[in-house]
């Protein structure tokens, strides 16, 4: 990972990505104790941020092997960011998707033309699905976060907000999975806002990089679901983003389920905008854990809005 790679990536991307605004609440900010500024990734193309990445990924291929075709494992967020990605440049694309992943964003990747291959989570190896069928049929896999032309198109994330966000220092939270989003805003802030540091938010009993980074070695979870966090659940930091999170991220924040479901309810009513529960842990904790953050500031990115309607409709009444 190099400011070059991203530099390239954040061109790829002009006129193609939305520059998604950093919105405030003086209602949030006052149940928070401090200024709240959210960046409201899930007004992205197919609603979350992963469309950064997916773009930047498919785009840096070299023509004659993007014309094969792509394949990705992901909840749904990745899952739709490739296939769309895919879709416009005019490739196939095969998506290796958890059974248990919200309809919508199932019915969502479908509907942009991938191929769709569902799996069981608690007892198949997602990696091993992609290895077969991208060595099968010739296809390049992009991985969620463990690429580094996805690191590169997701630190465009960071390079907004540097130029959207003029205070001082200031913690940026961000909903963590394996990194890829965390560890990429990292290295855009390292480039252009330095005083800005980003710290990872995890689910409660899912927060194998904060206890990696406490521990200095990467650790894994001993469940791959189990909250409603989806878009969030990984087995361990990636091999590539846990490096870069040891050498620029501050320690790792975990929130409950509820306090998440809490985030969503709050972000559609003062925020007017729709969030997941895994787009909403980096709210939850600036709003529920004001004490386990330091400023008068705090800088929150939304990572995506792709829910449940019966799931939005249980957050909405809490």
């Amino acid at each position: 990972m190099t400011p070059e790679m991203i530099e390239s990536a954040e061109a790829r991307l002009s006129g193609i990505v939305r520059e998604t605004p950093l919105l405030t609440s003086p209602f949030i900010d006052e149940i928070a104790g401090r200024r709240v500024h959210v960046k409201a990734e899930c007004l992205q193309h197919t609603g979350s941020f992963k469309f950064r990445g997916g773009w930047s990924a498919v785009s840096a291929l070299d023509a004659g092997v993007r014309s094969r075709g792509v394949i990705a494992f992901s909840s749904g967020n990745h899952a739709q960011g490739v296939a769309l990605a895919a879709a416009r440049h005019g490739v196939p694309a095969v998506i290796i998707m958890p059974a248990d992943a919200p309809r919508i964003k199932i019915d969502n990747t479908r509907a942009l033309g991938a191929e769709v291959v569902l799996y069981d989570r608690a007892t198949e190896n997602r990696d091993q699905i992609g290895d077969r069928i991208s060595s099968e049929r010739g296809l390049t896999l992009i991985r969620p976060y463990d690429d580094p032309h996805v690191i590169a198109g997701q630190a465009t994330v960071g390079l907004e907000i540097a130029r959207q966000f003029q205070g001082g220092p200031t913690e940026v939270l961000v909903c963590c999975g394996g990194g890829g989003l965390t560890s990429g805003i990292a290295l855009g802030l390292e480039m252009r806002a330095p005083a800005l540091r980003v710290r990872p938010v995890e689910p409660e009993g899912f927060d194998d990089v904060a206890r990696s980074l406490a521990t200095g070695t990467r650790q894994s979870n001993e469940r791959l679901a189990g909250s409603v966090c989806d878009a969030i659940l990984t087995p361990s930091p990636g091999e590539l983003t846990f490096p870069i999170l040891q050498r620029l991220s501050g320690p790792g924040l975990t929130v409950t389920d509820d306090e998440c479901l809490r985030a969503v309810a709050l972000a559609a009513q003062r925020l007017r905008i729709v969030l997941e529960p895994g787009g909403a842990a980096a709210l939850a904790a600036a709003i529920f854990q004001p004490d386990n953050i330091e400023g008068e500031d705090v800088i929150v990115v939304a990572t995506g809005g792709n829910v449940d309607g019966e799931l939005f409709s249980s957050a909405l009444m809490k």
